[in-house]
């Protein structure tokens, strides 16, 4: 947790045994709900980043076919964009 988020926490001097934990637990609640968001926006995006998956050997035969030039293979950290890609092809 943020340090000038903990310095900016208090609790009343008043507050309950009682009413300090549920201010406690009100907050960890907090933190582990954001938390969770944060992972789960992290898991969707890559998710959702475009791969090579099934398509290698499309792209490669397809090189092949238009430039006559054989790819022997598709580095996964090729460039997805197919222009940018076959600018590379000297490199598979």
């Amino acid at each position: 947790m943020d340090q000038t988020l903990l310095e900016s926490l208090s609790i009343p001097d008043d507050a309950t045994d009682e009413e300090a934990a549920a201010i406690a637990t009100a907050i960890a609640a907090h933190v582990s709900d954001g938390e969770r968001v944060a992972a789960a926006a992290a898991a969707a995006a890559a998710a959702s980043a475009p791969t090579w998956e099934g398509e290698k050997w499309t792209f490669a035969g397809r090189v092949d076919a238009t430039s006559g030039r054989r790819v022997r293979r598709v580095p996964d950290g090729a460039p997805r964009d197919g222009w940018r890609a076959a600018g590379r092809t000297d490199r598979f």
